[in-house]
């Protein structure tokens, strides 16, 4: 057990707190989460104060922050795309890391496309009014959770259309805010629209960087990311889950 897998699973802890305290509110106090969605975002100017439901809005924001602003006790699956971090193969070929690179953004784009249709089908429920403010916020909540269970237990994405190693080789890594908040691009509040933004911003860096230094990102490219170079082995649990 690595220190970064044990905090990989303190962090899935925690996550798993946020979504059933959310989710209890949305059972028996729903009213609160959609008075919060709906009317103007204060930060503790009125009638109830600094509310859970701002602590969780910080917790989102800090949680983005530290990757754009970023240290160094992030895993490398972020930190892959930092020049520090990359320690060149020597005589890797040009040609092979064109073709991964190609490759790659074909199966990123698949994402993509899979994951707005998915959305896009809650985005007309809610458009539609068949579902509200709350069912989108306990939507992203649930995205909140994902992504730690895609991390540490099971990744449809990686399985199913990525088909990499592991998470420290994943072109779409720091696709995770931006997938997690896309529920609130569809809510007009400073809450929503300041979380789907800021991640917006993060997805629009890690794509830059991945474009201008494309080396970074492969493990025939940049030795960091080979498995004997690996010190946080995320995927211990992956590939028990998997038989290996």
């Amino acid at each position: 057990m690595t220190r970064m897998m044990k905090r990989a699973l303190i962090n899935w802890l925690f996550r798993l707190f946020i979504f059933i305290s959310i989710f209890g509110a949305y059972l028996f106090k729903k009213e609160i989460l959609i008075e919060f969605m709906t009317h103007e975002f204060t930060f503790g100017i009125s009638e109830y104060g600094i509310s859970p439901l701002h602590v969780l809005w910080a917790i989102f924001m800090i949680m983005m922050l530290q990757h754009i602003f970023p240290h160094k006790e992030l895993s490398m699956a972020y930190k892959k795309g930092k020049l520090e971090e990359y320690v060149p193969v020597e005589g890797f070929s040009r040609l092979e890391l064109l073709e991964f690179v190609q490759g790659m953004n074909v199966k990123a784009w698949i994402v993509m496309l899979v994951w707005l249709t998915f959305n896009a089908v809650f985005a007309v429920l809610y458009l539609f009014k068949i579902i509200g403010a709350a069912d989108m916020l306990m939507l992203t909540v649930f995205f909140y959770l994902s992504d730690y269970l895609c991390i540490i237990f099971f990744c449809p994405f990686q399985t199913f259309i990525m088909h990499n190693k592991c998470c420290i080789n994943c072109r779409i890594y720091d696709w995770g805010h931006f997938m997690m908040f896309t529920p609130m691009l569809f809510i007009k509040n400073f809450f929503s629209w300041s979380l789907f933004f800021t991640a917006l911003i993060i997805l629009i860096k890690w794509e830059y960087n991945y474009a201008k230094h494309p080396e970074f990102f492969w493990y025939g490219s940049n030795k960091r990311l080979q498995c004997n170079q690996c010190q946080e082995k995320l995927c211990v649990i992956k590939n028990k889950i998997k038989g290996k």
